[in-house]
C-alpha cells in the first residue's frame, strides 16, 4: 500500500508519527496521484473519521475524512486556529523554510492565516474589494474572454478544455479582476499549478507569482484603477504593501486553480452524460445545478490547508495535541457515508456541500467563480455545434497531488 514504515522513539507523543500504527499513509507521489478517493475509503475503514498521515518530506499531519468533523474543525477557530505560527513542526524546526509544504500551510501576512480580529480586519479588505470587482462586469469579461478563447480553435473542429479552455479562461478573467496585465495572467498560469502541485518548483514559483503582484502593487500605488488591487490599497483597514501583496497572491491562487479545475469537472459531466448535454443546451437544465453536483462529487479543493490544535483535544476518537496539524478531506467529507449512505442519490437544492469551506474562513470569492463557470460552460455550448467527446468516457484520466485532482485533458470534437 501506499505507505511508508515509520518507527521513530524520538517522535513527539500523541504526533501522527507516534499513532499506534506502524505505517502512514503517505498523501503525495506515484501512487497517491493516481487514487485519491480509493486512499480516502481505506483510511476512512483503518481510522474512522480522522487519519494520520504524512505529508511531502514525511512531514506528519492528521486528515479529517467525517463530514461532522470538517465541520466541527472549520467552523471553530478558537479550538482549531489558522495560524501556522503554533505549528509545533515548524516551531520545532522539523519543517524547513524550503520545505515544497511552505507555500501551501506556511503562515502569511494574509487573512487565511490569522483569527479573530487580525483575520476580521483582512478579510473586510478582500470582501469589499471583491464585492467592488464582481459589479463592475465579471460575467461580461467572462463573455469575452470565453468568446476569444473559443476563436484561437473553432476552425480546427476538435480541441482539449482543459489546455486550450479551462486553464486559461478564469486566468483571464482574473487578470481584469486584478488589474494585471494578460502577458502576465498567462504567464502565472502554470505558477499558479505548480504551487499547488507541490515538490521542487513550488517555491520557486511562489517566488515568481510574489514578484509580478508585488510589482503589480507598486504599479498600482502609482497609478491607481478600477480592480481589486486598488480596492486594497486604498481601504480603510490601511493595508500594508506585504498585506496587499499577500491577498492579491491569495486570490489569485484560490481563484483561478479552483475555477478552472471545477470548469473542467463540469464539462466533463456534460460531455458524458447525452441527458445534461441536451437539458443545458435546450435551456430545460440549469447550470448551476450541475454544477452544484461536481461540488458534491469532485470538488475542486480536495484536501484544504490546515488548521492547526489550539489545545490538546479529542476528534474522531483520536488524542490530537496543541500544536499538531490537521488538513480537511472536502472531497472525503462530501462522501462521508454517514450523511450521504448512497451516493448514487442526486444532491439538487442541497448546497451544504463542504467545496467552499465553512465557518470564518468560508470563500468570500466563490461567486465570483460560479459567474466564471455558468458563461464559460454557456458560450462553449452555444459556440459549438455538435459537441462531444472524441474519445470514450473512461479513456479520460486525472492526476492527483495533496491537495487536488485534476483532469488530465478533455478531447472534443464540433462541426466547423
Amino acid at each position: 500500500m501506499n505507505a511508508q514504515p515509520l518507527n521513530d522513539p524520538d517522535a513527539p507523543r500523541g504526533c501522527p508519527v507516534a499513532h499506534g500504527s506502524a505505517e502512514l499513509t503517505r498523501l503525495f507521489g506515484p501512487e497517491a496521484s493516481t487514487d485519491p478517493y480509493g486512499i480516502y475509503e481505506r483510511l476512512r475503514k483503518e481510522h474512522g473519521s480522522v487519519a494520520p498521515v504524512l505529508l511531502e518530506g514525511d512531514v506528519p499531519a492528521w486528515l479529517v475524512l467525517g463530514y461532522r468533523d470538517n465541520r466541527r474543525v472549520l467552523d471553530n477557530p478558537r479550538q482549531f486556529s489558522r495560524d501556522a505560527r503554533i505549528w509545533r513542526d515548524w516551531r520545532e524546526g522539523r519543517v524547513s523554510e524550503t520545505s515544497p509544504l511552505i507555500p501551501m500551510v506556511g503562515w502569511r501576512p494574509d487573512c487565511v492565516s490569522q483569527d479573530g480580529e487580525p483575520h476580521r480586519r483582512l478579510r473586510g479588505a478582500v470582501t469589499d474589494g471583491l464585492l467592488a470587482a464582481s459589479s463592475r462586469g465579471v460575467r461580461r469579461h467572462a463573455t469575452y474572454f470565453a468568446n476569444k478563447q473559443i476563436d484561437a480553435f473553432v476552425d480546427a473542429g476538435r480541441a482539449d478544455l482543459v489546455a486550450d479552455y479551462a486553464e486559461h479562461l478564469p486566468m483571464l478573467v482574473l487578470t481584469r479582476i486584478l488589474g494585471l496585465p494578460t502577458a502576465d495572467g498567462l504567464r502565472l498560469v502554470e505558477s499558479c499549478a505548480q504551487v499547488f502541485k507541490g515538490g521542487e518548483g513550488a517555491l520557486e514559483h511562489n517566488e515568481r507569482i510574489m514578484q509580478i503582484l508585488s510589482e503589480l502593487a507598486e504599479r498600482k500605488r502609482a497609478e491607481p484603477g478600477s480592480d481589486f488591487a486598488t480596492a486594497l490599497l486604498e481601504h480603510p483597514a490601511g493595508l500594508d504593501h506585504d498585506e496587499v501583496v499577500s491577498h492579491l497572491r491569495l486570490v489569485l491562487i484560490a481563484a483561478h486553480t479552483t475555477t478552472s479545475n471545477l470548469l473542467a469537472r463540469v464539462l466533463q459531466l456534460v460531455l458524458t452524460d447525452a441527458a445534461r448535454l441536451s437539458g443545458l443546451v435546450s435551456g430545460q437544465l440549469n447550470i448551476s445545478s450541475v454544477v452544484e453536483e461536481v461540488m458534491w462529487d469532485t470538488p475542486p479543493l480536495a484536501v484544504l490547508p490546515g488548521r492547526f490544535a489550539a489545545a490538546d483535544l479529542e476528534l474522531g476518537g483520536h488524542h490530537i495535541q496543541e500544536g499538531e496539524l490537521l488538513i480537511l478531506g472536502l472531497a472525503a467529507g462530501n462522501l462521508d457515508p454517514e450523511v450521504r449512505p448512497d451516493a448514487a442519490v442526486a444532491v439538487q437544492g442541497n448546497q451544504s456541500h463542504l467545496a467552499f469551506s465553512s465557518g470564518p474562513h468560508e470563500c468570500p470569492g466563490q461567486n465570483i467563480g460560479q459567474s466564471i463557470i455558468e458563461i464559460g460552460v454557456d458560450v462553449l455550448l452555444h459556440r459549438l455545434p455538435g459537441l462531444r467527446l472524441a474519445v470514450p468516457s473512461e479513456e479520460l484520466s486525472s492526476t492527483a497531488s495533496t491537495w487536488e485532482s485534476r483532469l488530465d485533458s478533455l478531447p472534443v470534437e464540433f462541426a466547423v
